[in-house]
């Protein structure tokens, strides 16, 4: 079948007051009509910048197009100019494109309406009338209720879902032959992940368009697309079907990136393998391979000449390394897969977290004097000292809202939070102060967390001034420089401010700050969700290696539920500010007893397509309600496949169903298994 996109030896640059730095470097490729096709890589691989420059939608300056083809159907569209009437005809036209996050894109002082009917007119010139029916139409398509009613909302009025829901609405507005996809799913749930890829993968087969994901996430991967494509530096390292790529990654960096993510499957103590050092900066482009740096297969002769050219080892299977597929399996034969030790020593309860509630009074006008809106809704848990308890759900389920509640942030929070046998909520601010000591916290956003302006040795060195934990300069500084040692970062890094480091070295520095304390208990929240995977497979057994020489408690938040199951020893699942589910990682992982847990684990797609193309799916419907509507029974029972009238009626109590495993279902015993 012959392409209907085909892009040749595309060359991207950017030019600022000092030197061009060439983003994408000589990038071919072929997509043909009705297949789906991705695009991997970490951040700055790339792979967005291939895909905008298709669309000639590079701001110039400073970006142009060096060089290439981009024939759409055998014809040249970059021969447009970029604001000419043929190329507007072509985006959103010919060509759909969805966007990472969809708030951005979307114009918040125009209505759905007015953005869906502007596009329809635009690419099929028919009257008003005629485009708002075809935009109800498209609505309906990608599943928004009551379609017509909600033309009249505007962005801000929809969810995160639902916003993303409408991109690709407007993307199929012009009937395009490719859509492309970029990150279309980064800023949501797992369970809102899979319906909008559903929803994507229907819209290509209902109408034979082709489509193009952009990702990280090698499990969406192998559970939806035909071909991969892997890019490194601004160049293509890797091509094949998504099967071939995934049997025998014929890469060193492909074979890099299967090895640093967790699955599903693991075995416990498997370790993860990060690519060591960090993505190339394009602007110090070395000779030879781009990846020859932080290869572990690489040679004095990578670092050499000229970058290896993509050579064909299989049918349609491309690879730009100078060693052969069994020369790579030599060499990982001849290295034994690492594994990590699991054994722990758990002792009493560190924490005890009981009938834990966050209530927020709403004002104004429109409510009732002392009406209040639940956060979260009576939790119990407890954590054994020197064990690590994950802590999952959805956005808005109260995950980070415990957090807070346990480290004092939130004075609303009421119940008993005891920690060490004292209850936190009871203490005074000085006690407070001495207890905050030994519990530390680990931010999702290292940047926003740490000031800009502070060097990083003062900004781990902190606490010690804080809590006076040092008697002396050369005292403070022998300790500043083994905090740096103990998160691998060189103390010679300490006159650095936050902007000059990686995102992973930023992480680095605010493990080394909460360690500074010689904390008994950090809470982690969502500590490695804002990394590259190859970045978060380095935190990940820097936070295990720490906690078997150090003897740490962890509090682990994460919405990820590979990374929960790697790092956990017992996992408590959350939805609309209460625990549904509470057991041992294997136990939950082998036989969830709630619908919810199901479904979560359900819609984490497993980076191996043979293993996915046996994996039975449970797709969930519909979003988180808000707390402002709260179920009065089961605070599931909307969503649930398996709900009855007592689910809807009455709330179920969190019970021990099984040894050691709580849930909170009344069907738990047997009725939806």
């Amino acid at each position: 079948m012959n392409a209907c996109l085909e892009v040749r030896n595309l060359s991207v640059t950017f030019t600022n007051s000092v030197q061009t730095t060439t983003a994408v470097d000589g990038v071919s490729y072929a997509i043909r009509p009705g297949e789906i096709v991705s695009f991997v890589g970490e951040s700055g691989s790339g792979k967005t910048v291939t895909q905008l420059a298709t669309m000639q939608l590079i701001a110039s300056p400073p970006g142009k197009i060096r060089s290439g083809e981009v024939l759409l159907d055998g014809m040249n569209i970059l021969r447009f100019a970029p604001n000419s009437l043929q190329m507007r005809a072509v985006r959103g036209g010919s060509i759909g494109m969805v966007f990472q996050e969809p708030m951005t894109s979307l114009n918040p002082i125009k209505t759905i309406g007015s953005l869906l009917m502007e596009s329809i007119m635009l690419h099929h010139r028919c009257a008003e009338k005629e485009a708002k029916q075809r935009a109800v139409e498209l609505l309906e398509k990608v599943g928004i209720p009551d379609a017509e009613a909600r033309l009249a909302n505007y962005p801000h009025q929809f969810s995160g879902g639902m916003r993303q829901r409408i991109m690709i609405a407007i993307a199929l507005s012009g009937d395009p032959q490719v859509i492309i996809a970029d990150e279309p799913t980064t800023a949501l749930d797992v369970t809102m992940q899979a319906q909008i890829l559903e929803l994507l993968v229907d819209v290509v087969k209902q109408t034979g368009a082709a489509l193009i994901l952009v990702t990280h996430n090698l499990g969406i991967v192998a559970r939806y697309t035909e071909r991969i494509y892997v890019m490194y530096a601004g160049r293509i390292v890797e091509s094949g079907s998504t099967a071939d790529i995934f049997r025998q990654p014929a890469h060193p960096y492909t074979r890099g990136l299967l090895a640093a993510i967790p699955r599903l499957d693991d075995p416990r103590d498997r370790k993860l393998i990060p690519i060591e050092g960090v993505p190339l900066n394009p602007a110090n482009r070395p000779a030879g391979c781009p990846f020859a740096p932080r290869c572990r297969y690489a040679r004095e002769s990578c670092a050499q000449g000229q970058p290896p050219e993509l050579t064909e080892i299989g049918t349609e299977h491309l690879s730009a390394c100078v060693h052969s597929l069994e020369t790579l399996d030599q060499m990982d034969a001849s290295h034994e897969q690492p594994r990590f030790s699991r054994e722990k020593t758990v002792g009493e309860n560190m924490l005890e977290v009981e009938h834990l509630v966050v209530r927020y009074p709403l004002k104004g006008a429109f409510f009732r004097p002392k009406k209040h809106v639940t956060i979260l809704d009576d939790v119990s848990f407890a954590v054994r000292r020197g064990e690590t308890v994950g802590l999952v759900g959805e956005s808005g389920c109260g995950k980070t809202t415990v957090a807070r509640s346990i480290l004092r942030v939130i004075p609303e929070a009421q119940g008993i939070v005891r920690f060490n046998g004292v209850d936190l909520n009871t203490l005074r601010a000085g006690e407070l102060r001495r207890e905050r000591r030994k519990l530390q916290m680990i931010f999702q956003d290292p940047f926003s967390s740490i000031d800009p302006r502070m060097r990083a040795s003062e900004l781990i060195g902190e606490p010690l001034k804080i809590f006076k934990l040092v008697d002396n300069r050369a005292a403070y500084e022998r300790r500043v420089e083994e905090l740096f040692r103990l998160v691998g970062l060189d103390p010679a890094y300490g006159d650095r401010v936050a902007h000059e480091f990686s995102g992973g070295q930023r992480q680095r520095i605010g493990i080394a700050r909460a360690l500074a304390c010689n904390p008994e208990l950090i809470v982690c929240d969502e500590p490695i969700s804002a990394l590259d995977v190859s970045i978060q497979a380095q935190i990940i057994n820097l936070l295990e290696e720490l906690q078997q020489k150090m003897g740490l408690t962890y509090l682990f938040i994460a919405h990820d539920l590979s990374v929960v199951k790697h790092i956990s020893d017992r996992i408590i699942v959350m939805y609309l500010g209460q625990i549904v589910e509470m057991a041992e990682c294997e136990a939950l992982y082998r036989r969830p007893l709630h619908p919810y847990t199901r479904a979560l684990l359900s819609a984490v797609p497993i980076p191996d397509p043979s293993v996915e193309a046996g994996r039975r799916s449970e797709l969930l419907t519909g979003e988180v309600p808000s707390v402002m509507n709260r179920p009065s029974g089961c605070c599931f029972a909307d969503r649930c496949p398996h709900a009855g009238e007592e689910c809807r009626r009455s709330r179920p109590p969190l019970r021990e169903a099984e040894p050691g495993h709580y849930t909170a279902c009344f069907l738990s015993k047997g009725g939806f298994q």
